[in-house]
């Protein structure tokens, strides 16, 4: 496979509207190579009894399961607040909407 160019660089720059000097192309082309060389190797080693996986080992919930447990009353939730309306928490406006 042949490698990446520097043309191919500072198209990639222009993309991101990067500016790069001529020796910072070269030297991301030749980390560029690199990068897709090793990914090139990876692609290798994995077989097609191998499936793609996001993590080597299972993941499981470790939250707790959502029981109905008893709490506060509106009442009580609202018993500290400075200001409350219509058993809510009333704060100041900030957005400048009605």
């Amino acid at each position: 496979m042949p490698g990446i160019t520097r043309e191919e660089v500072a198209h990639l720059a222009r993309l991101a509207r990067l500016e790069l000097k001529d020796e910072e192309l070269d030297h991301f082309a030749t980390q560029l190579d690199d990068i897709i060389g090793a990914v090139a190797r990876v692609s290798d080693v994995a077989d097609e009894d191998v499936p793609p996986t996001s993590h080597p080992l299972p993941l499981t919930n470790v939250m707790r399961s959502d029981d109905v447990r008893p709490s506060l009353t509106p009442q009580e939730a609202l018993s500290g607040a400075p200001a409350q309306e219509q058993q809510r928490f009333k704060v100041p406006q900030i957005l400048g909407e009605d």
